[in-house]
């Protein structure tokens, strides 16, 4: 990996993570239609954790679902190099009515965001979408916005934000990797 500036370390990520959660209960929690939903991969490991503070803070279980969005990409059929990476929803709940908050890790052009919208409506309607990301880091090609951000960063087109996560990469940091 290119040399990788640190924006969020383990600690200020799970402080974070509790940050957000705290935003939804204050927002939503209430409504027992409230549902938390991951795009696979790194945002379904954040909405695993944020599903945890959740439960805890609501004294309930809420529902949490896995979303692969690959198949709705309207990029991957342009780049003949690269073959989506399959992975499976796991939907265990009924979509219908419910009030979702998305879970992304970073929110760039907002074609992730469309696709992930596109593919919830193929599992009903639901009362509402918000949407949650641990970065905001800007260009976007599509007026998407989240109502949830962990940390908004302003990027230059050539440089890239990984976020790492311990289910995944063995440690939890966000990280800036500067373009050539």
């Amino acid at each position: 990996m290119k040399d990788c500036g640190t924006i969020l370390s383990e600690r200020e990520m799970s402080r974070t993570l509790e940050r957000l959660a705290v935003e939804i209960y204050e927002r939503r929690g209430d409504d027992a239609s409230l549902a938390i939903l991951g795009i696979q991969r790194r945002g379904a490991d954040l909405a695993e954790r944020l599903k945890k503070l959740l439960d805890a803070r609501l004294g309930r279980k809420v529902p949490l679902g896995k979303l692969d969005i690959n198949l709705y990409r309207d990029d991957w059929t342009t780049n003949l190099e690269l073959a989506p990476t399959i992975n499976c929803s796991e939907i265990g709940f009924d979509v219908e009515g419910k009030s979702i908050v998305l879970v992304d890790d970073v929110l760039y052009s907002g074609r992730t965001i469309r696709a992930a919208l596109e593919a919830i409506l193929d599992y009903g309607r639901p009362r509402r979408v918000e949407l949650l990301v641990l970065v905001d880091r800007g260009h976007r090609e599509l007026p998407i916005q989240a109502d949830y951000v962990g940390k908004k960063l302003d990027t230059l087109g050539n440089e890239h934000v990984n976020v790492l996560v311990v289910e995944r990469d063995g440690e939890d940091r966000v990280c800036l990797v500067r373009g050539e």
